[in-house]
Parts: structure tokens; C-alpha cells; sequence
């Protein structure tokens, strides 16, 4: 099994989510998870953390899965890539729902050729614009809403967190 590490940024979760999101992530981890809590000033009575962690390849997907759907929580999770796997991108919010990126080595979105052909087709159809597009495929929407909350985080603490593996 392959080891990797990444990121977990909790950008806005209710009090009452922040023992649940702990259990979840712990769950995924293997590790008990007890991050630094503190009040998101972008959003009254709403909480943040960040922290990196260490884990299986695949992790963050895990964890991305375990929290989808979680009503009022605005997240993000980022796994590097290793020698034989890609690194992955998630961003969620509560109106835009779970984004997924694969990233390479330099931290770039990595669009699939497939992906990249159908939003051509629909533009070309006159579905959409061809910038709307590409902007969805490189996570704008979620990046746009997340990034008041980003801001607001700034300076705050990062603890590691590891899994033996």
C-alpha cells in the first residue's frame, strides 16, 4: 500500500459538525483526529481548521466521500501525488456540492483529454460558453465561493497529523 500526505482545510462547519467532521476524518485516517477549532470571521457562529495529514494513497477521496452531502460545511482536501499515482484536488461547498480535480506533481490541474472534448461539443452546440466551461472544469465556481473564507484563515495553525502505514 502507498503512502501519501496532503491537506485538510475546513473552511466553515457548525459547532455542533465539528465533533462529527473529527470522527469522519479520523475514521478515514486511522488516527484520532483533534484539530485546532477556531471562529470562521467570514461567516458568524461557523468554526475552521486546518491540518496536514499522512495516509494511504487514496485518502482523500475517502474523506471528501465521508463528508459529501454534510449540510453548512464548506471544505477542502488536497493529496499529493506519489512515484505511481496522481495527486487529487477536492473542494466542496454547500450549494456547489463536491469538485474533483486530479493534480500532477506541481500541484496543476490536470484536465482529461475526454473531459476537455465534451466541453468543446456543448459550446460548439451552443449549450454553453467555452469559458463557463473550463472555468467549471478548473473548479472557479467552488474557488470564487470558497475564497472569502480562505482570506479569513490566513495564519492560522497546521498541525500533522500520520498513519502508520
Amino acid at each position: 500500500m502507498s503512502a501519501t500526505r496532503g491537506v485538510f482545510y475546513v473552511h466553515s462547519a457548525p459547532s455542533a459538525l465539528c465533533p462529527h467532521i473529527e470522527w469522519a476524518v479520523g475514521g478515514v485516517l486511522g488516527v484520532p483526529v483533534n484539530p485546532h477549532w477556531t471562529p470562521q470571521p467570514a461567516q458568524s457562529g461557523s468554526y475552521r481548521c486546518e491540518f496536514s495529514w499522512s495516509g494511504k494513497v487514496g485518502a482523500a477521496a475517502e474523506m471528501a466521500s465521508a463528508l459529501r452531502g454534510w449540510n453548512h460545511l464548506r471544505f477542502e482536501i488536497t493529496e499529493e501525488p506519489t512515484s505511481s499515482t496522481e495527486g487529487a484536488r477536492f473542494s466542496s461547498t454547500p450549494d456547489l456540492g463536491v469538485f474533483h480535480a486530479v493534480t500532477g506533481i506541481h500541484g496543476d490541474i490536470m484536465i482529461p483529454e475526454d473531459r476537455l472534448k465534451a466541453a468543446v461539443v456543448r459550446a460548439a452546440l451552443g449549450e454553453v460558453t467555452l469559458e463557463n466551461e473550463i472555468d467549471k472544469l478548473l473548479g472557479k465556481p467552488w474557488d470564487d465561493e470558497l475564497e472569502t473564507f480562505r482570506h479569513a484563515g490566513e495564519g492560522a495553525p497546521v498541525r500533522w497529523l500520520h498513519q502508520v502505514v
